[in-house]
């Protein structure tokens, strides 16, 4: 093997920031080949360094623009970006169509900006499986932002609550009846909302929509700055990446960036996923047994896996 693609070699590299060693790690990442253990055990003692913000929002909103402007202001600001796109899937070869690259093109030739699309692979949740891991990669990496980007199915993209210090909600004007970009799931995580294209008309009329529905939020939650912005003129992006340093600062001073809270929702994920495989693949007599109960409505589900991680114990 080229010694230049051996995993201790191919780490070292990562570590030290080369953007080929980069691509590498992500692509036996995502892939999930026989390296990618070994790389993502490496990495975990250099977390913890990047700003992960996270753009959610539905299809049409301008979130990749939004995302394109943005990176160009952190730039500016002296900052190195990472930016995982998360794209819908080929229906042929699940690989990422690729679109979001695409789209963000002002940033390309930058070499101090890494752009990754990765496919949804059908996930609901707006975030690729892959995501989280990339987005340690990125960091390990050196990187000092990284951007994800879900792929925009609309209010089932909570996951990126799990992964980004910051999320970002996207709404823009002429999207129908009541805000449909902003449902209660994805308005819960919202740390910052912008309304994206504010130079359309009824840009005010969709911003007086959403403090209305800001009302709604649990009365502990902290209040979200609602931002206009204009991604083709570079309106709102400055305050957009001011708020975004503000939020992050203050969640870090209140120890809500802790990369050993990060490490156990890591570990929270991986494990609910192996939990998962070994329900559907066991041949455990006593996983029929429990699951039968649960058809009868003997036992709810809440009971039903209270008694699989007893089986765990066993």
């Amino acid at each position: 093997m080229n010694a230049r693609l051996q995993p201790s070699s191919l780490i070292e590299r990562l570590l030290s920031g080369d953007a080929a060693a980069l691509a590498r790690a992500i692509s036996l990442v995502e892939n999930e080949a026989s390296a990618a253990q070994d790389i993502l055990k490496a990495v975990q003692p250099n977390l913890g360094r990047a700003m992960l913000v996270g753009f959610t929002g539905s299809p049409g909103v301008g979130k990749s623009s939004l995302v394109n402007a943005y990176i160009r202001e952190l730039r500016e600001r002296g900052k190195t970006v990472g930016v995982v796109a998360v794209d819908p899937s080929s229906p042929l070869t699940q690989g990422a169509i690729l679109g979001d690259r695409i789209r963000i093109t002002d940033c390309a030739a930058d070499p101090d900006v890494f752009i990754r699309s990765l496919a949804a692979r059908g996930n609901v949740g707006g975030l690729s499986p892959a995501a989280a891991r990339v987005a340690d990669v990125m960091d390990a990496a050196g990187k000092d932002v990284v951007i994800l980007e879900t792929v925009g199915a609309g209010q089932s993209e909570v996951e990126v609550a799990e992964v980004a210090h910051v999320k970002i909600v996207v709404s823009a004007p002429g999207l129908g009846d009541g805000v449909q970009a902003i449902k209660a799931g994805i308005l819960e995580i919202a740390d910052i909302l912008v309304v994206n294209k504010a130079d359309l008309p009824d840009a005010d009329r969709t911003q007086d929509q959403l403090r209305r529905m800001l009302k709604l939020r649990r009365s502990e939650l902290p209040l979200v700055p609602l931002l206009p912005t204009c991604a083709s003129t570079g309106e709102g992006i400055a305050a957009l990446a001011d708020a975004v340093e503000a939020c992050f600062n203050a969640d870090s001073r209140a120890g809500r960036t802790d990369p050993l809270l990060r490490a156990r929702r890591v570990l929270a994920n991986s494990a609910a996923a192996a939990a998962k495989r070994w329900v559907i693949e066991s041949n455990d007599p006593r996983m029929n047994t429990l699951s039968e109960a649960l058809q009868r409505g003997e036992i709810g589900a809440d009971e039903a896996a209270r008694s699989l991680l007893e089986m765990t114990n066993d």
